[in-house]
């Protein structure tokens, strides 16, 4: 998905934190927000620097490509980043037929606290919503407790019948919210 498929941006849901602006990722950022992205989940403990999921979280370009990829910027640096997978997205793992999802949402530490987290989610939340889903779902790691926190806030529920294991010793939480 390109930002040519879209027929508008996205208006705000709410006010973002001042100064921050949630775009597409341009080509030229890829690599950037691909690091950005893998160095938050390593410095956050929640990935090895060894684990296989790293060139996951580094493959910006085939996140862009075949979702939708987000940037938060805060006066142009990138500082915050997720993707948002309609149901017909090969990163959508969750999702049935009028269900979206997001993943990877990462957050700089040196920003957590300004409400970034929760923008970028309220993003998901409007394009899901401008998609016509039903549904919006996520998977998280049981110790991302600060996403969690703004998910419950947000209005998602676990799903815990949904819950599973990417990979042995691994395991996945499961939200959803109705829309």
């Amino acid at each position: 998905m390109s930002e040519e498929t879209r027929s508008e941006p996205v208006e705000p849901p709410y006010r973002w934190p001042p100064g921050l602006d949630i775009r597409i990722a341009r080509p030229d950022e890829l690599s950037r927000i691909g690091d950005l992205t893998a160095a938050i989940y390593v410095a956050g403990g929640y990935i090895s620097p060894h684990s296989g999921y790293m060139a996951r979280l580094r493959d910006a370009a085939s996140r862009a490509r075949e979702a939708e990829l987000l940037v938060a910027l805060q006066d142009g640096e990138a500082i915050g980043t997720v993707t948002y997978c309609p149901h017909d997205s090969s990163w959508a793992q969750l999702t049935v037929a009028g269900e979206a999802e997001f993943r990877m949402l990462a957050v700089v530490p040196a920003a957590r606290g300004l409400g970034l987290g929760e923008a970028l989610v309220r993003y998901c939340i409007a394009r899901a919503r401008e998609d016509g889903c039903v549904t919006l779902r996520l998977s998280t790691e049981p110790v991302m407790h600060a996403a969690h926190r703004i998910y419950r806030r947000l209005g998602f529920v676990r799903t815990p019948e949904r819950d599973w294991q990417p990979q042995p010793g691994v395991e996945l939480l499961t939200y959803a919210l109705p829309l």
